[in-house]
């Protein structure tokens, strides 16, 4: 069973996805909040953290922004966060993806696909689709001024493995690396996960965020 949060300071939308993702077998939502202070309160009472939450940006009090960042800081068992936008670029959602949102979705994406991002990001993948992560990461990359960690951070990662990292970064899929690389789909699973260890990286999410910032891959 998959437990949910949902986090929306529209009390009709949060009403309507909690009446929508209960009725889907496998999912159980488990709390809801208006906003993200609310949500941060709501999750800490709760005996073990939700598999996932989904969290808007722009709300009152606590934006879904700064909610994110103190919900996945510090150690022990953290939920994956599904960040709720209306645009496919806001910039807001970059800088949830650098904070550790496993993805985004868009407010009026179809229930079979919101139930579809909740398995995705359940099991440990990053819900960014190769069109959409090139446009977000490289425009507000280019765009706006970030720390730039500094490149010998990949020191650790093989050749291989930063070969890997800069095609995950360019929005390429699993099935996708493997047919470049001539490499079997296991073998880039593999690779994902040590380049994710070595990194200290949550998800493919981050992975390309830092590749990015660092100029492993560019914004072209």
């Amino acid at each position: 069973m998959t437990t949910l949060f949902i986090v929306d300071d529209q009390a009709m939308v949060r009403e309507s996805l909690a009446s929508l993702l209960d009725a889907q077998p496998g999912l159980d939502v488990v709390g809801q909040a208006g906003d993200g202070l609310a949500a941060l309160a709501g999750i800490s009472a709760l005996t073990r953290p939700p598999d996932v939450v989904l969290m808007d940006i722009r709300m009152p009090v606590m934006d879904g922004l700064e909610a994110t960042r103190r919900l996945l800081e510090g150690d022990g068992e953290k939920p994956k966060v599904i960040v709720l936008t209306t645009f496919h670029l806001d910039e807001y959602v970059y800088e949830a993806l650098r904070a550790g949102a496993s993805g985004f979705l868009l407010k009026d994406a179809p229930s079979a696909e919101l139930v579809n991002a909740i398995d995705v990001v359940a099991a440990g993948d990053a819900l960014l689709s190769p069109a959409v992560t090139k446009r977000l990461i490289a425009s507000f990359v280019a765009s706006a001024p970030v720390p730039r960690p500094s490149p010998s951070r990949f020191d650790v990662l093989t050749e291989r493995e930063r070969e890997v990292l800069r095609l995950i970064a360019k929005g390429r899929s699993n099935p996708e690396i493997a047919a470049d690389l001539v490499l079997s789909a296991q073998t880039v699973k593999t690779y994902v996960g040590r380049i994710l260890a070595k990194l200290s990286l949550r998800d493919r999410a981050q992975a390309i965020v830092l590749a990015y910032e660092t100029g492993l891959v560019g914004p072209g």
